[in-house]
């Protein structure tokens, strides 16, 4: 399996509604189709972290619609999965996407600040 990942964070601080939106696009770098299967609607996992210490978890106190799916991803197709961070606390971080699909793995990683 040849999947590759990007991830964005994209802080938006205007002193009401400060959020980071992250975007995780996921590439078949292959030369075969694959087929993603997951067990849940939770298809990536988004983590903030501060110098290794979590501080930050998209799927913490969600829940997910339970049911099997599957995507297909033809080489150089990709798939792009999001997630909001609100209320972010300044400082300086690192966000880790990883893909839940059964038996494949894609993560990637972003450096990111918010501003006081």
């Amino acid at each position: 399996m040849t999947l590759e990942g990007t991830l964005e964070a994209d802080v938006s601080t205007d002193g009401v509604d400060d959020t980071v939106a992250f975007e995780f696009t996921v590439t078949n770098a292959g030369s075969t189709p694959e087929e993603l299967q997951f067990a849940d609607a939770a298809k990536a996992e988004f983590v903030v972290e501060d110098e290794g210490r979590e501080v930050w978890r998209y799927t913490d106190g969600r829940a997910f619609t339970q049911m099997i799916s599957s995507e297909r991803l033809a080489p150089d197709e990709t798939a792009t999965y999001g997630a909001e961070w609100p209320d972010p606390i300044p400082g300086d971080y690192t966000a880790v996407a990883e893909l839940r699909a059964r038996e494949t793995s894609c993560e990637a990683r972003t450096d990111f600040t918010v501003p006081e």
